[in-house]
């Protein structure tokens, strides 16, 4: 029986630069950066604070997960930025915004409401985007 999801992977670029932009930019902390094998392989995971059952892992394509041809595809379409990886979930999506943006992140969607509630679209180091959403049932209504 599956009692949880635990973590989702994110391939970047860099796992150095993309460790720091989730754990210095946005806010992350660092759960593991592990040696795995030989080739300078990594095993690096971050999280939400408050969030210990769900990790993102840091992964870049490549040997063994991937073969060398698929793992260059993958990193071609990284760069060129069409990789969607997420949703993160704030109480605030205009505060965290103007946070986030003081950070260096870069924005391609400022804050917009939306039939769901009021999002931002930011994209990492690496090229993937990502949602900043603050759900309706967090949204005061009356706000523009």
């Amino acid at each position: 029986m599956i009692k949880a999801f635990g973590i989702a992977t994110i391939w970047c670029l860099d796992q150095d630069s993309a460790k720091e932009f989730f754990v210095g930019r946005l806010g992350l902390e660092e759960r593991a950066d592990l040696p795995m094998g030989e080739g300078g392989m990594r095993w690096v995971t971050v999280g939400a604070k408050g969030q210990p059952d769900v990790q993102l892992t840091l992964m870049v394509p490549g040997p063994p997960s991937l073969d060398p041809e698929s793992a260059e595809r993958l990193r071609a379409l990284i760069a060129k930025g069409v990789l969607g990886a997420g949703v993160f979930i704030t109480d605030d999506c205009q505060a965290e915004y103007e946070r986030l943006s003081a950070k260096g992140v870069t924005f391609v969607q400022e804050p917009q409401k939306r039939p769901y509630g009021v999002e931002a679209i930011f994209r990492d180091d690496s090229g993937n985007w990502y949602s900043l959403n603050e759900p309706f049932d967090r949204v005061d209504q009356g706000r523009p």
